[in-house]
């Protein structure tokens, strides 16, 4: 799962919240110097990451992709899933998409400093082009698969996913739709498990 749906799944917890944005930028157990609950955060990605990879749905998603981007259709299914979890963000939260998106780029702007120096990098990224807002237009995700392909000089073709995603747009929100469902019943127990785990460090 991409950044949108990472901070979905922390629950409002702004901590844990923390540790699942930054934990891609974590090393092992680099971990050590934060916090209890952003340690939390931490280990919940890797969790939610470990759970996505091997979910059937995501390898069904993935083997659309896989002829034509390989090793990046993980990347790009990533991406796919956070525009439908922001297209369809009213099925999943009470609070708008902008009030939320807001609220999230205050914070991390205010924390930014705290931050491994890629996870600044990002922040800045985010907050200048709004980009967990504009994930539910199909013009955000196209400037992200964009700037993804930048990233690798072009190897990754990534630009060129945002015609499969108007193609097989309701394939891939059927799976996405199906898959959540799982991911939020995994993370609710994952949370209680995660916290009684932390409890010895």
């Amino acid at each position: 799962m991409n950044f949108l749906a990472h901070l979905y799944l922390s629950q409002n917890n702004t901590n844990i919240m923390i540790g699942n944005f930054i934990a891609d930028h974590i090393r092992g157990n680099n971990y050590e110097g934060f916090s209890k609950e952003i340690q939390q955060g931490i280990f919940l990605h890797r969790e939610i990451d470990t759970f996505t990879d091997a979910h059937k749905i995501v390898r069904k998603s993935k083997r659309r992709l896989h002829k034509r981007y390989r090793h990046y259709d993980g990347v790009i299914i990533d991406i796919f899933f956070d525009h439908f979890l922001a297209k369809n963000w009213a099925d999943y939260s009470a609070i708008p998409l902008d009030v939320y998106t807001t609220k999230i780029n205050h914070l991390f702007e205010e924390i930014s400093s705290e931050l491994p120096l890629k996870s600044q990098q990002f922040i800045k990224y985010m907050i200048e082009y709004n980009i967990l807002f504009n994930y539910q237009f199909e013009e955000g995700i196209e400037k992200v698969l964009n700037g993804m392909n930048n990233r690798t000089k072009g190897k990754s073709q990534m630009n060129l996913a945002i015609e499969d995603l108007k193609i097989l747009h309701q394939e891939f929100e059927n799976d996405f739709t199906i898959f959540f469902k799982d991911l939020r019943d995994f993370v609710n127990q994952k949370l209680v498990d995660i916290h009684q785990s932390t409890l010895t460090i």
